[in-house]
């Protein structure tokens, strides 16, 4: 059994069994390790709880054994796929609690923006890259991104959220400047209230507008995905 650090993560919430909701893995029983803070504030983030510093006193400082633990008796010691989220989960070192996963044959998933490489994408099952597009506010740093493919050249894919015309564009020159990377679009969420309803009729509205938009003309690279949790449990938090 692999050695654990004694290390503090921050953690907002860990939670599963559940089944992953989007990009590559979706459908997949996963228990999820949302890790608490980032260095991007997307103007249309959905899970401001992992973000922003106004709910810090929310999150728990876990040794890497303690969050293990956890993991492990969600899962009742049956080995699935954890992901690793957040907030950025990139900022912190989730290396150790990865080797331990390993060694117990759990797999791991880690979606990050691409803005900090770390060693440990290495042990990874799989990298999900998600550069935020212009709706997000944010500025894509390709020299760093390009750093974390470095990390993970295998089983690394592209996941871009879509919002208007312009996020669209932008998602066909990511595409462009990475064709060996598998591509998932999926249409962004502007309902983010945990305690609302999320406009079913809305969300498949979205949907429709981007499967036309891109078999429209003949875009016929990505995978085009909803975000199935938010479909059937609008946007509680810990499903």
């Amino acid at each position: 059994m692999g050695r654990v650090s004694a290390m503090t993560l921050r953690i907002a919430e860990i939670f599963g069994p559940t089944v992953q909701g989007e990009g590559a893995l979706i459908g997949q029983p996963t228990v999820f390790v949302r890790s608490g803070g980032c260095d991007f504030r997307c103007a249309w983030c959905d899970s401001l709880h992992a973000v922003d510093n106004a709910f810090r006193h929310d999150w728990r400082a876990l040794s890497t054994e303690e969050v293990w633990t956890t993991v492990q008796h969600l899962s009742g010691g049956r080995p699935l796929t954890v992901s690793l989220s957040g907030g950025n989960p990139a900022i912190q070192d989730f290396g150790p609690l990865i080797r331990r996963g390993l060694d117990e044959g759990y797999r791991f998933a880690c979606e990050t923006q691409g803005s900090l490489a770390k060693p440990w994408f290495s042990n990874l099952e799989m990298l999900v890259l998600s550069p935020k597009p212009p709706s997000s506010g944010e500025q894509m740093d390709w020299v760093a991104f390009d750093a974390c493919l470095t990390m993970r050249p295998d089983n690394t894919v592209l996941k871009i959220v879509i919002f208007d015309d312009t996020d669209f564009h932008w998602a066909q020159d990511v595409a462009e400047r990475y064709p060996e990377l598998p591509l998932y679009l999926q249409p962004g969420n502007p309902e983010t209230d945990p305690d609302l309803p999320v406009d079913l009729n809305h969300a498949t509205g979205r949907l429709e507008w981007l499967i036309a938009k891109t078999l429209n003309i003949g875009w016929f690279t990505p995978r085009i995905l909803p975000q199935l949790h938010v479909l059937v449990w609008d946007n509680k938090r810990g499903v």
